[in-house]
């Protein structure tokens, strides 16, 4: 079954807490958090404050930050002492990646690097055995409605085989068009978690919106 992440970029934020309490109550596994800087993406969304609102009004909530973020280290424990589950830090944003995924590890949240479309897998080389999860961006960070990059499968693919060739439990999430017309193809090629955001908030039935993406095998 699928792992599903609803962003919240898609939610009513005025109604936040409200939203996120129906999405654990219909099921979402995860709350996708997509935290922007307005420097290693155009775009500026939200820090540890709102976080820290979701984690009061959802204890239950398991909080998939990502954080698009220029010097990531720098805010991994105030992220984490919001209320974040997970953290995951583009290996595009740090100098040190290595050092980048000690210091998340030390939080003790879960531990994830998230790769833009233009970073090869290979990346992750000398890094692999230490992560929990991975996020294959499968559009260019920062905007909403752009179209599916399809090289993202084979990328999927190839990380995949270097998961599964190590015996790693690390799991593969994917974040950008996601849909639930493409998501048996994202899984058939290798994923594990799928985050939606106009995928789900946009459903005329949110609840069997998330049931149809967990079916997927």
């Amino acid at each position: 079954m699928a792992i599903v992440s609803p962003s919240i970029l898609s939610a009513d934020f005025a109604r936040l807490g409200e939203e996120v309490q129906n999405l654990v109550d219909l099921g979402a596994d995860w709350i996708h958090c997509d935290v922007m800087d307005g420097r290693f993406v155009p775009n500026i969304t939200f820090g540890a404050p709102v976080i820290a609102h979701i984690r009061r009004a959802v204890p239950a909530a398991f909080l998939d930050v990502h954080l698009m973020i220029e010097e990531p280290d720098r805010y991994l424990q105030q992220f984490r002492d919001a209320g974040a589950d997970q953290l995951t830090v583009h290996a595009e944003a740090t100098r040190h990646l290595h050092r980048s995924i000690q210091a998340t590890a030390a939080t003790g949240a879960k531990t994830g690097v998230s790769l833009n479309p233009h970073t090869p897998e290979t990346e992750l080389e000398y890094v692999l055995d230490d992560l929990d999860l991975v996020l294959l961006m499968s559009v260019n960070p920062g905007f909403g409605g752009q179209s599916l990059i399809e090289s993202v499968f084979a990328k999927i693919e190839r990380l995949r085989k270097m998961i599964d060739d190590r015996g790693l439990p690390t799991l593969i999430e994917v974040d950008g068009g996601v849909k639930m017309h493409n998501a048996q193809r994202f899984m058939d090629a290798g994923a594990h978690a799928l985050v939606s955001g106009s995928g789900i908030f946009g459903a005329d039935d949110r609840g069997a919106a998330i049931a149809a993406f967990k079916a997927i095998v």
